[in-house]
């Protein structure tokens, strides 16, 4: 069976889509795989995407060192990934799964530590259910994810949750590093006449920094023109990771993604003074992650 290149033959000028070729494949050789019956130490895997299962692999690492989970996991609907397919399995054989690697990925989080879990409408309350048992549960954030076509007899699906959980209440959140930027409708002025809890620029720009709040409507799936797009079928936009991290670490620490997909958080780690780790089960994704964090280093650094 021919490998796939993961690259389109009628690929149009303006597509920044990162993608390997044959020679990519030559290229990106050097796989890090896990040992068997061998522990690691944090140190070994720090800025490493390890290809293999997050469950065995995180069992030969020691607990609690990772600063702040991300993870992304397949959701259980029918979804070609790389070269294989995810399946989708009866509700109890999900279950018996998603206990399974949030057991692994808990043990692995530090005291203090968060966790921000993706997952689709029709798992969500069996992800809050799960996660209720092994960490504290903060919040639901929901965010718009306006993709795709909608259905003939139902309403389009354009929304996904994020289930935010800590392992502890003596957890990281930056709240000024997350705060929004709104227009200011009613400028209350104090008694002196200066603005109240309120920006005003000479231009007469009135503005607010305001508490984020939990329904995110200003994110944008990534497209072909976009130069961090990758033939991901589920990628995450990186503005996404970006505000979890900001919000939930703090440079130096550690973000442990136990599904790597697209490489969105080793990609966002970096760029925000972060170290990563995480596990890809595929290695044609794998690959597409190490182009796309090769690449990221020819890229101006964005501002946060």
């Amino acid at each position: 069976m021919p490998r796939k290149s993961l690259v389109k033959p009628d690929k149009a000028p303006r597509n920044r889509t990162i993608e390997l070729t044959e020679e990519d494949h030559a290229r990106y050789n050097e796989l890090f795989s896990l040992e068997p019956d061998r522990s690691y130490t944090p140190d070994e895997v720090r800025d490493r995407v390890m290809l293999g299962d997050c469950v065995s692999g995180l069992a030969q690492l020691p607990p609690a060192w990772a600063d702040l989970v991300i993870a992304d996991p397949p959701y259980n609907l029918t979804k070609s990934y790389g070269q294989g397919v995810f399946s989708k399995i009866p509700a109890a054989e999900y279950r018996a799964w998603t206990e399974e690697w949030v057991a692994a990925v808990v043990r692995a989080l530090k005291p203090g530590g968060s966790m921000y879990v993706c997952i689709d409408w029709e798992s969500s309350g069996l992800m809050q259910e799960i996660l209720g048992r092994h960490l504290i549960i903060k919040n639901r954030l929901t965010w718009k994810r306006d993709k795709g076509r909608g259905a003939a007899a139902n309403w389009k699906n354009n929304m996904e949750d994020i289930w935010f959980a800590v392992a502890g209440e003596n957890y990281t959140f930056n709240l000024e590093a997350v705060k929004v930027r709104k227009p200011i409708i009613a400028p209350y002025r104090d008694k002196s006449g200066q603005p109240k809890d309120w920006v005003e620029q000479p231009d007469g720009d009135h503005y607010r920094m305001t508490h984020p709040s939990n329904i995110w409507t200003d994110l944008t799936v990534p497209f072909w023109s976009m130069p961090e797009n990758t033939p991901h079928p589920t990628q995450k936009p990186e503005k996404l990771f970006e505000r979890l991290m900001l919000a939930s670490s703090n440079p130096g620490d550690i973000v442990l993604d136990p599904f790597m997909g697209s490489g969105t958080t080793a990609s966002v780690a970096r760029r925000l003074d972060r170290h990563y780790a995480g596990f890809e089960r595929d290695e044609l994704f794998y690959k597409l992650i190490l182009k796309r964090l090769e690449t990221q280093k020819r890229l101006p650094v964005k501002g946060t």
